[in-house]
This record gives structure tokens, sequence and C-alpha cells, in this order.
């Protein structure tokens, strides 16, 4: 039951900046090490460390930073790992901090011990290092820490180490005798390359040692559960009253499967996380999982990208959408919701106002949906940051409904209109919409058909924003006197503007009227005083 999976369509490169390299986590232990011995405002301040005691400390300070921001970046929606490094950084400088404060540590004191609280609450965590099978020795060895007496371990992950089922009945007992103390189980990807009989049975005894624990988390992705693997978690899923965050991604979850789901959580009246990213669900499927939604009020975070949703699906989805009033983040990327979806679930996002990130994008939903979609968000969702409908044939024709939507959110931080068919019209009415968004960090119009003048636009609307951070307008029809004027806009701050490697200066239909820059010059001159708002 192997866990990878390929995703179902092919997506544009981009780069990952989590996780880090091993070489660059051990540059930054070594970094640690000297801020921990060598003479600073701090240690002038809190004193030194001996070598000895500044490279156990750093060592245990990296490795609880990256277990933070490594949990992170599997809950981020747009997963290029940007925020993980942020948090990576942040809190390897506040244990650091910590630390000197501390003075010398006793040989029995731990950095994991400790959460940001101050408290005992404390993680488990053996998912670091290669990817491997993990037999009854080593599972004896790794898991000595939960048998000592006394011990707060109320989290644990045992992701990314595959058991087979002489290493699940030794941790058989032990989760059993911490059951009534764990709080947060991470179970995702720890059957991998199993034979499919043996996974079941290892699956059935991690269920039976868990049953009857009160748990606020629950992870079981990367699995290829199916149906069979959901029902061998019946016995966990069954005793869970209290379940805060329920995650499903890369499962393997079918038709069948999703009624699995359906018909063994009992109850999800405090539910605030739900995802099910990359699976196979399917329009049925999609209505198994409207039911739990439809069960949980207090939903706040649903993600069920990558899930092969039709229309029927979408709308039904869409329907059990309108109860979860308290929603802050919608992931529906990547299914086929059409029109009919698309209509259907604008009519829930009317219901949404707390709305910070909402990912629509490929979702087929063209103008009509679009527009439908872009109506309501404008007069709900006050604090949205996040709005991605990429990818889903949207023309000018939809632009003022979008560029009307979008200046109305005044906290807007990420806009992604990208792989859709703007053009000059839609780029400077949507320049238009962000002129005042002080927020405003990334904007993404690649492959949009976008010219000389919708370009020069967009660079014109971004460049004076003081926290800005990227412009993508790759992939489209920009001529090379208009990619110059581009780079000239930015080259105070280049590393602002994104690669133009993909942009075709030839490209454009035949019957396109924008042949020569005089034209281009026009349509900018007709649009520039454009009041966003306007519609036909």
């Amino acid at each position: 039951m192997d866990a990878t999976s390929p995703n179902s369509q092919s997506r544009p490169f981009s780069i990952k900046l989590w996780p880090p390299s091993e070489k660059t986590r051990q540059v930054l232990v070594k970094r640690m090490i000297n801020n921990l011995t060598t003479k600073s405002i701090f240690t002038e301040k809190y004193g030194t460390l001996s070598e000895e005691d500044a490279e156990e400390n750093a060592k245990q300070i990296e490795d609880v930073a990256f277990t933070t921001a490594d949990q992170h970046y599997e809950k981020e929606p747009d997963g290029d790992g940007g925020s993980a490094v942020q948090l990576y950084a942040k809190e390897c400088s506040k244990l650091l901090l910590d630390v000197l404060k501390r003075g010398p540590k006793s040989k029995d004191r731990n950095v994991t011990s400790e959460s940001k609280s101050g408290s005992l609450e404390t993680l488990f965590d053996i998912s670091k290092g290669q990817r491997a099978f993990i037999e009854a020795d080593e599972a004896e060895e790794l898991l000595k820490p939960l048998k000592e007496p006394g011990n707060s371990y109320s989290k644990i992950c045992f992701s990314n180490r595959s058991f087979g089922l002489e290493a699940a009945r030794v941790a058989e007992p032990i989760l059993a005798s911490l059951k009534n103390q764990l709080k947060e189980v991470d179970l995702s990807d720890f059957i991998a390359g199993r034979p499919e009989a043996e996974a079941l049975e290892v699956m059935n005894i991690f269920a039976a040692a868990l049953e009857g624990s009160v748990l606020k988390s629950l992870n079981l992705s990367n699995n290829a559960l199916g149906e069979k693997g959901v029902r061998a978690f019946g016995a966990l899923l069954k005793s869970q009253v209290g379940l805060e965050e329920l995650y499903l991604m890369n499962d393997g979850i079918s038709e069948e499967a999703a009624r699995a789901v359906c018909e063994l959580i009992p109850s999800t009246e405090k539910l605030r996380v739900l995802q099910f990213h990359n699976n196979m669900t399917g329009d049925e499927g999609a209505v198994a999982i409207s039911e739990v939604v439809k069960r949980s009020p207090l939903l706040e975070d649903f993600r069920c990208s990558s899930t092969r949703i039709g229309s029927e699906g979408g709308v039904a989805l869409s329907e059990a959408l309108e109860t979860c009033t308290h929603l802050k983040k919608l992931d529906l990327r990547d299914n086929m919701f059409g029109v009919e979806g698309g209509v259907a679930l604008s009519k829930a996002l009317s219901k949404h106002a707390d709305l910070t990130e909402v990912y629509l994008s490929y979702l087929n939903l063209e103008d009509e949906g679009a527009t439908a979609i872009a109506n309501v968000i404008k007069e709900s969702a006050p604090a949205l940051e996040v709005l991605e409908m990429a990818g889903n044939d949207i023309t000018a024709e939809a632009a003022a409904s979008l560029a009307a939507c979008i200046a109305a959110k005044n906290l807007l931080s990420k806009l992604n209109l990208s792989e859709n068919e703007l053009k000059d019209e839609g780029a400077i009415q949507i320049s238009k919409a962000i002129e005042g968004h002080t927020q405003l960090k990334e904007v993404d119009l690649s492959t949009n058909l976008i010219r000389r003048a919708g370009a020069r636009v967009l660079a014109q609307a971004v460049i004076q924003k003081s926290g800005f951070n990227l412009l993508n307008i790759n992939g489209n029809f920009i001529s090379d006197e208009g990619i110059d004027e581009v780079k000239d806009i930015f080259k105070k701050t280049p590393d602002k503007l994104g690669p133009l490697d993909e942009n075709d200066p030839e490209g454009g239909d035949d019957d396109e009227s924008g042949d020569g820059e005089d034209n281009e010059d026009e349509l900018e001159s007709k649009l520039k005083n454009l009041e966003v708002g306007q519609e036909d």
C-alpha cells in the first residue's frame, strides 16, 4: 500500500523552499553553537555556554524548530514553504534566547519538553531522517522514551517510518498506556511499501491501541487507505467524540471510502479542520463527504482539492458548506465543478463572512461561474487575504466583476489569476483595482494573453507598494519593447519581478486588433480612467 500517487494534472514548475537540505540544517546548528559560545550583546548579559552544552542545545533547538515548521508546512495550502522557512528561523531565534536566559542546562532537561506556553506538553517525533522500514528491535529502542514513568508526551508523530507487524506489536502496549494523555496523533505515511494484508493488520493494531483516546488532532494522510484502510481504523474513528482536526490527504479515498468515513466518525461537532487533498473521491464520494461537512458547524479550514469532483459533487459540497458559517480557509482547487458548481458555490460563499483564504483554481468556472463568485465575495469576507482563481477560462468579459471584488478587499496580500484569458483589457482593470492595496505582496497574472500595455500598467500598479514581493507576468505576449519597459520600472528592485523566459513576443491570434504598439497604447488610454465597479 505505497503512499505515492501521481498528481492528476501537471502543474507549472515552482521553487520549493521547504524542507531545507541536511547541509543547511547542519550549518544552522554550527551557527547557533557559535552564538551560544562567543561574545555578543546577549552572552554578555546572560553568559556563554560550554562547547558541549552549546552543541547539545543547538541540535535540540534545530530539531524542535524543524518539527514545528514541518508540521506547519504539511498544513500550508499553497505549499511553497515560504512561511515554513520563516517559522523555522523564528523558532530557532526564540529557543536560542530561551537557552541563553536559562544558562547551562542539566543533562535531564530537554528543549522539546517545553511548549510555547511553558507547560510540560511534549511532542514525541520519530519522523526525521530517511523514509525507512522499522522492525521490532528498532521500535523497542526508538519508543523507549514513551515507556518512561511520568512522561508528559501528549503529541506523537510516527510519520515517515513504515511499521511492520512485529514493530506494531511493540508499539501496541506503549500506545495503550498513553492513550489517556494523548491529544495529537500523526500516523501519516506509516505503512508505506507493506503488503496490503500486513498493512491492514498494522492499522488494526494501532486503532485498537488508541481506541478510547480523546484526541484533538488525527492525521492518517499518505497511507493509501482506500475503504479497507478506513475501516481498519474503525475502532479509533468510532471512539472519537471531540476531534478538532482530521487529515485524510493522499489516501485513495474513493466513493466507498468516503462513505466509510461518513459512517465511522460519529461526531464532528467540534471539527475545525478537515482536509481531503489528492484523493479519487468523485461525485458520489463528494456527496458522502458533504454529509460530514453538514455535521461540522464549527469548520474553519476545509480542503478538498484534487479529488476528481465534478458538477454534481460540487453542488452537493457547496450546499453543505452553507452550514459552515465560521469558515476561514477554503481550498477546492483542481476539480471539475464547472459553471453549475461555481454558481452553487457562490451561494454558499455568501454565508462565510470570516473567510481569509480562498483557493478556487482549476475548477472550470468560466466567466459565468467566476462572475457569480466574485459578485458574492465582493459583498462578504471583508478580511480576505488570499484569492486564487487560476486556470478557469476567465476572459475580459468577467474582468469588471473580478476587479470590483478585488477593489473591495483592502487586506488582500496574494492574488492569483494566472492561466486565464484576461488580455490587456482585463489586466488593466485588475491593475486599477489593486492600486490602493497596501498589504498586497504577490500578484500572478502569468499566461493571460497580456501584451505590452497590460504588462506596463500592472508593473506601475505594484512597484510603489512597500511590502510587495513578486509580480509574475511570465508566459504572456509582451513585446521586446514592453519587456524593456517593465524591467526599467523594476530596475531598483529587480527581485520583485518574476522570470520572463516563457514570454512570447510574437504570440497572439491573427485577428488581434493590437498588432502595433499604437493600438496597445490606445487600449491603455481608453481603460486607464475606468472606475472599478463598472459592469455592463
